[in-house]
């Protein structure tokens, strides 16, 4: 359980260049080879986890929670394998607001501009080192109601997206509220199918 400290507006806030730069140094802890993780150590805030590779399959969640490289929770595990059965050599779970709460209830009132664009840094990173035409997997089911803010932040992700030809997908079947399935209580072999972000900020959220 995570439990957010205080309201991420009255925290230090490293920007993701620096972090992620720190992240490619040796790390005691895990094989940096290995595992992207950024920051590099657990902290009040998380822009990336997840593996190396050149087509990576990168699952959308709401916020993160406790996971850490060899310390994956059920959701990161369900992503693990759905991706390794897609045939993508490597995962990355991004999230629509970097603060970390395993309660989305515990989430910041309002939106830190700081960090939502340190994590829109760490986005359009993620997406320029996907290969040709990233896949993005929505996955952030009926929690992205949690905060009106989040919405404005998905936006920022489908321009950012856009930008780079990223192929948005989602799995399972999408919620009687219309928002896509969460990668938990999924097969491993469930299919991706494509997602019109357009047409669900526009019409849904």
């Amino acid at each position: 359980m995570h439990i957010p400290c205080a309201e991420s507006h009255t925290l230090q806030i490293e920007p993701f260049a620096s972090a992620h730069a720190a992240a490619l140094e040796p790390q005691a802890d895990y094989d940096v080879n290995t595992w992207l993780y950024v920051p590099h150590r657990y902290a009040e805030y998380r822009y990336i986890l997840g593996t190396r590779g050149s087509r990576p399959l990168i699952c959308i969640g709401i916020n993160p929670s406790t996971a850490a490289p060899n310390a994956l929770d059920n959701t990161l595990k369900s992503v693990e394998r759905i991706a390794h059965a897609g045939g993508f050599d490597s995962f990355i779970m991004f999230n629509v607001y970097a603060q970390r709460a395993t309660r989305p209830d515990d989430m910041d009132r309002r939106c830190n501009e700081m960090l939502h664009r340190e994590n829109m840094a760490a986005f359009d990173y993620i997406l320029a080192h996907g290969g040709a035409h990233p896949a993005v997997w929505a996955a952030w089911g009926n929690l992205v109601e949690k905060r009106p803010y989040l919405k404005d932040c998905l936006r920022d992700m489908m321009e950012i997206g856009a930008s780079h030809d990223a192929q948005w997908f989602t799995s399972g079947p999408i919620s009687k509220r219309g928002h896509p399935h969460h990668p938990l209580y999924l097969k491993k072999d469930s299919p991706l199918d494509p997602f019109d972000i357009a047409d669900y900020l526009d019409n849904v959220l």
